[in-house]
């Protein structure tokens, strides 16, 4: 029977270190995705209103392959910015892509729009993201917080407050394969009809709560009740799988591409002109890239492992800003 790693997190991947940090009053956050070598990368960008940062460097033909961190962060375009705190850093610590004798750290980013989150305070001075990214790279650790934490903080999913989430999975053949998400989806992550999770087939044993069962009724496929305001760039899902298995950047990329199939998986509907919905994919395995056969198989299972992710936050986060925690409007109670 399939698995998760030991904690279900990102981070059962070796070598792969998530660090978070948060602005309490401003309801957003930041996380951090340290690799502890430089990682193989790619990204796949779907949603038609995304925000980014190094992007381009990740696709085909460009010199650079390997990152050492990648950001996922509130704040729309300003929590770019905390990218440039990770860097910093990171070349504290002597991090870095090799020009002449200087080193330059490679931290491609996207965001999630919050700022518009109910109640959050508006800064006074500087955006705090880059101070929050250089606080979260200095957390980066095996253990971290789901939920209303990090890039998660002043997140939403359709009518559900949103967060950030993470599973894992140990693949029958060797290997493990993880995925992170923040979770601010315009599209809902569950059955209008009775709160049931889009991708609870998905769950591992015990990795969600029991679930409402499914109605009798079909679900209306133009129900979007459970949805959130139709509003240009204020929502999108940003998401990060990794494996120990041995990729090429082209490989990677192909990794991104199949895992985009979790988002739609788990939220309906997804890669709307609303979001910005982006994937990035790490590899931190050494030695000949596998082949294409059992690529097409990790794609396939770390997509399932994105759905479980983007569950997994979701369950987690708690009511905030007018925005109910799943548990809260749809946990099934004990009778």
């Amino acid at each position: 029977m399939a698995s998760s790693g030991p904690r279900n997190l990102v981070t059962d991947v070796p070598g792969i270190l998530v660090g978070q940090a948060e602005d309490r009053a401003g309801i957003s956050g930041t996380t951090v995705i340290l690799a502890e070598a430089p990682a193989i990368a790619a990204v796949d960008v779907r949603g038609g209103a995304p925000g980014s940062r190094e992007t381009e460097l990740l696709g085909p033909g460009t010199l650079v392959e390997r990152v050492d961190a990648v950001v996922l962060s509130g704040g729309s375009a300003f929590g770019l910015d905390a990218a440039g705190g990770v860097m910093e850093f990171l070349a504290e610590t002597g991090r870095g892509f090799q020009v002449r004798d200087v080193r330059v750290p490679i931290v491609p980013a996207a965001i999630v729009f919050d700022l518009a989150f109910p109640g959050r305070r508006v800064w006074k001075d500087a955006p705090p993201y880059r101070r929050l990214g250089r606080l979260a790279g200095s957390r980066a650790g095996t253990d971290f917080a789901l939920g209303n934490a990090g890039a998660g903080l002043g997140a939403k999913a359709g009518q559900l407050k949103g967060g950030v989430g993470s599973a894992s999975l140990v693949l029958s053949g060797g290997g493990t394969v993880g995925a992170i998400a923040i979770v601010n989806s315009a599209g809902s992550v569950v059955r209008p009809d009775n709160g049931r999770l889009c991708a609870a087939e998905l769950a591992l044993p015990g990795e969600i709560p029991p679930q409402p069962p499914v109605p009798r009724v079909p679900l209306d496929p133009e129900d979007f009740s459970a949805c959130g305001p139709w509003a240009t760039m204020t929502n999108t899902t940003i998401a990060l799988v990794a494996t120990d298995l041995p990729l090429d950047k082209s490989g990677c990329r192909r990794l991104a591409v199949m895992a985009q199939d979790g988002l739609a998986r788990a939220i309906r509907p997804a890669h709307t002109p609303f979001d910005g919905d982006t994937v990035f994919a790490l590899s931190t395995g050494t030695g000949d890239p596998i082949d294409p056969y059992r690529l097409s198989r990790l794609g396939s299972v770390a997509a399932d492992c994105l759905a479980r992710a983007i569950m997994r936050g979701v369950v987690a986060a708690k009511s905030l800003g007018g925005y109910p925690g799943w548990r809260e409007k749809w946990g099934v109670r004990p009778r």
